[in-house]
């Protein structure tokens, strides 16, 4: 099966990315029993069944696990080889290893600028995502974040050795975790640098590997920490926490936790930037005779004067109580629109009432009628 066309192996055996060992174990048995081509003989069943394998035989491996959430399909491919880089864009030739390599080999000399495989390397983010309220994106708040992240082992801390062995430096490549490779391309000889097969790329090698992470030095752990939403952040917009993502290698830092917010919508405001609507419906008689009113706010109920008159989709603006703007002491405004309500269910004193109002009435109390009508004249 093609990489794109392969679902995520999470959403294959529908868990999440920080499930347990159990938690997989017992999706698997479930999906496996249903699908299995004895028991069920449906269409599309043996692939269903072929696929839930191949997603169960990389979860349920610690190693295959861990490189396949740092690299994709790609980390779990027989050939992968992360020591060595990117794409090869000579891939009908063979693996010509770093350019500063092949072309200073092939002229007599030159510097590689391949990364050393004991430089320190920057350890990955981690992503989740954060469901607020519309009242905790506008204020700000405090959540607490669950997700899984790769750490140092802390049986052999970090080395991939059992606890008291130590890695040793590769005899084949003495530790630089490259190896000349000559080849005979077109008639020429040429030479280059290709991941040490003995180490994969490290330098070293674990004779004893730790009984824990089974030689990787690094082991998936599931984590918390508290986030600080700050006020006025949007929907679909991203925290990042220092830190709190995978550790790195080498000695290098840590990756970082991405937080991507998700804002549920509210029963009355919708949010434009910084500023908040809303429709706020009035009866016949606060517009016609005007009236002094409760607005509802973002923190709660405020007066506003109805001036007489008042049409419908008439807005007015109350300053100051929108969004604020992250990490400002400055906010938007609200912007109400006035509906002016037609009674319904009136009695019939009632509806003698309004007859009699609008006999008693002249077109000056109705200008926008006049105005229609005159038009059609």
């Amino acid at each position: 099966m093609a990489n794109e066309n392969k679902r995520d192996y999470y959403e294959v055996l529908g868990v999440k990315k920080d499930a347990t060992d159990a938690e997989i174990k017992r999706a698997y048995r479930k999906l496996a029993a249903k699908y299995h081509p004895d028991v069920n003989h449906e269409p599309g069943a043996e692939q269903k069944f072929k696929e839930i394998n191949e997603a169960n035989e990389v979860l349920s491996d610690a190693d295959k696990r861990a490189r396949y959430d740092q690299f994709g399909f790609a980390g779990v491919d027989p050939n992968f080889n992360p020591a060595a880089g990117g794409g090869n864009p000579f891939g009908g030739f063979g693996d010509f290893g770093d350019l500063g390599d092949l072309f200073g080999s092939f002229f007599g000399g030159g510097r590689s600028t391949r990364r050393s495989a004991n430089s320190p390397m920057r350890g990955e983010d981690v992503m989740e995502r954060l469901e607020l309220t519309f009242e905790e994106a506008a204020f700000g708040t405090e959540k607490e974040v669950s997700s899984a992240r790769i750490e140092d082992c802390d049986r052999c801390s970090g080395t991939g050795a059992e606890p008291g062995t130590a890695p040793e430096t590769c005899l084949r490549c003495n530790g630089r975790g490259t190896v000349r490779v000559q080849q005979n391309i077109m008639g020429m000889v040429m030479q280059s640098e290709s991941a040490c097969p003995d180490c994969r790329g490290t330098g070293k090698v674990i004779k004893t590997p730790c009984s824990r992470c089974k030689g990787k030095g690094k082991v998936r752990r599931s984590f918390k920490t508290r986030v600080k939403i700050p006020a006025g952040i949007d929907d679909e917009q991203t925290l990042r926490v220092r830190g709190e993502g995978c550790s790195g290698r080498n000695g290098g830092p840590s990756g970082d936790l991405l937080v991507t917010v998700s804002v549920r919508s509210h029963p009355i405001f919708t949010r434009q930037g910084q500023s908040i609507y809303c429709e706020m419906p009035i009866s016949f008689t606060q517009a016609a005779c005007g009236a002094e009113v409760e607005v509802p706010t973002l923190e709660g109920k405020v007066r506003y004067t109805i001036t007489e008159g008042t049409q419908t989709g008439t807005t007015f603006r109350l300053k100051g109580k929108g969004i604020p703007y992250v990490n400002s002491k400055n906010r938007g405004d609200e912007f109400v629109t006035v509906v002016v309500e037609t009674p319904v269910r009136l009695s019939r004193e009632q509806k003698e009432l309004l007859r009699k109002l609008e006999d008693g009435g002249s077109a000056s109390n109705l200008p926008k009628r006049k105005k229609f009508f005159d038009r059609f004249k």
